[in-house]
C-alpha cells in the first residue's frame, strides 16, 4: 500500500510541475509575442520584419536540434510554436 501512495504522490507532484511549466510557458509566449509585435510594427516594412524574425527562428531551431541530435518531437513542437508566433504577430500587423 505504501508503494501506491508513493506513486500517487509522484504523479500528483508531476501534474503540479506540468501545470507550473505550462503557466510559465504561457506567460513567456505572451510576453514574447508582445515584444515581437512591437519590434515589427516599428519597422518600415513590418510584414518583412516579422518574416525575417520567424525565418531566423526556424533556422536557429534547425541548427540547434541538428547539432544536439534533439528529440524530433521537441523540434516539431518548437517549429509549431514559431508558426503560432508568426500567425499572432501577422494578425496584429494587419490591423
Amino acid at each position: 500500500m505504501a508503494e501506491s501512495n508513493t506513486t500517487d504522490q509522484v504523479i500528483a507532484d508531476m501534474k503540479r510541475e506540468i501545470s507550473e511549466l505550462s503557466g510559465l510557458s504561457l506567460a513567456t509566449g505572451v510576453i514574447l509575442t508582445q515584444l515581437l509585435q512591437k519590434i515589427a510594427s516599428r519597422e518600415m516594412n513590418p510584414q518583412g520584419a516579422a518574416g525575417q524574425i520567424v525565418n531566423n527562428a526556424r533556422a536557429a531551431i534547425e541548427g540547434f536540434t541538428t547539432a544536439q541530435k534533439s528529440d524530433p518531437v521537441m523540434k516539431a513542437r518548437a517549429l509549431e510554436a514559431v508558426k503560432q508566433y508568426e500567425d499572432q504577430i501577422r494578425s496584429v500587423l494587419r490591423d
